[in-house]
């Protein structure tokens, strides 16, 4: 065989590595430039952890296995209205679980024909569903021992005798689940969700051996659901860091028993604006699911932020997962983050946060008695999410970014009074997916509210409120300022009329004026506005504009403030809909 010889500068293994050193300097070299620090490229997340812009070798952790070794995942479809049509149309076109939140006097007719054995199947937290179902499996054609699925109940009070009950029965049936979404839906970080769940997982340990389950029983019982968001990497770092805290929290009791986990994806990041984005969300974040290694994932329909969803939004959500699946083999492979020196970083972090948030909830007496300081923490981290998410530095795309004023309204059953119908302005109560009726006291948010709100209210107006975009130059020159300025107004809802092709500023003050709108924004580049800024200006406001601000950050004109990138977006939103005189 001839063997081709490469040249010497072809030789991969022959490069010099470069050290962090070099590459630093040359970062720094590029920097020096903007004037911008290091530092700008770090990026701090809600747990406080800093996220480099590198990881090499150097940053490598001694190896751990967190991913059990299983083939795919359970494809898990709720079901919050008894409707035996959507049921089975899951059941034949892709789901392998389900997770019904309906009234116990439903379950047997809704399961009707359903194979018990084939399909597991979880409840949503009612002791009298618990039971209705414990006698569905009684009279059911399956053997006790093949019975799975979980009755998703809180180990307190009378609950106990259900759990009791169908231990003995059922030996391979889960009794608890171990709902991390409450957390996650007030508008909690990562590592706040795993701290809180697993105190609250704690609690259930300690509850179930009080009553008479030995240790290991007790383990057996649960299974965790936590939610996954279109943050790719952090989602797949929680779901390895949770398995690496329980894991602790096993060893320390004496059992190896691994964690189960049902991963959800977000219903804090859905929108009910230009909701078909909700689909690429939910594809990212079931992405990370399977890629973190959850052993069921839940797709929440594209319009569940609007309200029930229809056949073609569920059909869309099971084949997500189907196509991750089947197409895209993503079950194949066993922990494929594992090695990744950013993921390992990342899931170490997140488990010593976690764990340090854990620690100082059990020193404050254990879940029940940590509830205030709980809701307290996680309303700090709100109150910074949304902070960012007001001035857009956490964007939402189609709502905060890149919002379609002429899209069409998604009308929706609203799932509590199947009469009504519920479009943006009469929307239903922001949807729970958590177990039961208990949030533990905290509220539910979706990080697009505080937008749609204002888009609700400019639809409301007889007529759009608008902001009139006072363009100088070239279309060259005002082109990225105008994008910019229309797409910060459209987000609250106000249409952005546009000045056409003009030479003079007197021609763009006749543009405004026919415009009928009362507040104008300069757009240019920084050259124009220091030949026509404070010209136009004074014409603007001889054309009767009542307020004038530029974008950009600096000018010799007398405009009434900025908007530019990084600016108050909400505040400034806000105080337009406020100095034209809307009503709330």
């Amino acid at each position: 065989m001839m063997e081709l010889a490469l040249p010497a500068e072809f030789r991969p293994n022959e490069f010099p590595a470069a050290s962090r050193e070099q590459w630093r300097a040359m970062v720094d070299a590029v920097l020096s430039k903007t004037g911008a620090s290091f530092e700008s490229l770090v990026t701090k997340t809600y747990d406080g952890i800093s996220l480099q812009p590198l990881y090499t070798l150097d940053d490598a952790l001694p190896p751990y296995a967190l991913a059990p070794v299983k083939q795919g995942w359970d494809v898990r479809q709720r079901h919050a209205v008894p409707d035996p049509v959507a049921l089975m149309n899951d059941l034949e076109g892709g789901v392998t679980s389900l997770w019904l939140a309906v009234p116990a006097s439903s379950l047997e007719r809704l399961l009707d024909g359903v194979y018990l054995d084939l399909a597991p199947i979880v409840l949503d937290g009612s002791p009298e569903a618990a039971l209705a179902m414990l006698r569905i499996y009684d009279q059911a054609p399956v053997l006790a021992d093949e019975v799975r699925g979980n009755l998703a109940l809180t180990p307190f009070g009378p609950a106990l005798d259900v759990i009791k009950q169908a231990r003995s029965e059922f030996p391979s049936l889960r009794t608890v689940v171990v709902d991390a979404l409450p957390f996650h839906d007030a508008g909690g970080s990562d590592s706040e969700e795993l701290g809180a769940s697993l105190a609250l997982a704690v609690s259930y340990l300690r509850a179930l051996t009080g009553a008479g389950l030995s240790v290991a029983e007790a383990f057996a019982q649960l299974e965790f659901r936590y939610a996954a968001s279109a943050d790719q990497f952090a989602t797949i770092a929680k779901l390895r860091a949770a398995r690496r805290l329980w894991a602790r929290v096993a060893e320390v009791s004496g059992v190896d028993v691994p964690q189960v986990q049902h991963a959800v994806t977000s219903s804090a990041m859905m929108t009910r604006r230009d909701p078909w984005v909700n689909m690429l969300r939910t594809t990212v974040a079931t992405l990370a699911a399977g890629l973190g290694g959850a052993d069921s994932v839940t797709v929440q329909p594209f319009d569940a932020a609007i309200g029930l969803p229809d056949e073609f939004a569920r059909r869309i959500a099971r084949n997500t997962q189907n196509l991750l699946l089947e197409e895209s083999h993503l079950g194949e492979v066993i922990d494929p983050a594992a090695g990744s020196w950013y993921v390992e970083s990342l899931t170490d972090s997140l488990a010593v946060s976690a764990w340090a948030w854990f620690q100082e909830i059990e020193r404050a007496g254990g879940f029940a008695a940590a509830r205030g300081l709980v809701a307290s923490r996680i309303a700090e981290t709100w109150a910074a999410r949304s902070a960012r998410l007001a001035d857009r530095s956490d964007p939402i795309t189609g709502v905060s970014e890149f919002p379609n004023l002429a899209e069409k309204p998604v009308v929706r059953v609203s799932g509590i009074d199947t009469d009504s119908q519920a479009p943006w302005g009469d929307a239903p109560p922001i949807p729970s997916v958590s177990s039961g009726s208990d949030s533990f006291g905290l509220p539910r948010v979706r990080y697009a509210q505080a937008f749609e709100e204002l888009r609700d209210l400019a639809d409301a107006q007889e007529t759009r409120p608008q902001v009139f975009l006072a363009t100088l130059g070239p279309v060259a020159a005002h082109t990225a300022r105008a994008t910019f300025a229309a797409n910060l107004f459209n987000a609250g809802g106000f249409a952005t009329p546009t000045a056409g092709p003009t030479r003079t500023a007197e021609e763009v003050a006749t543009q405004f004026k026919a415009s009928g709108a009362r507040i104008a924004v300069i757009c240019g580049s920084d050259s124009s506005y220091a030949d026509q800024a404070a010209q136009t200006e004074q014409a603007l406001r001889e054309a009767g504009a009542e307020r004038v601000l530029l974008a950009g950050k600096k000018t010799d004109a007398n405009v009434d403030g900025f908007v530019f990138m990084g600016c108050p977006a909400l505040e400034i939103l806000n105080s337009t809909f406020d100095f034209l005189g809307v009503e709330r």
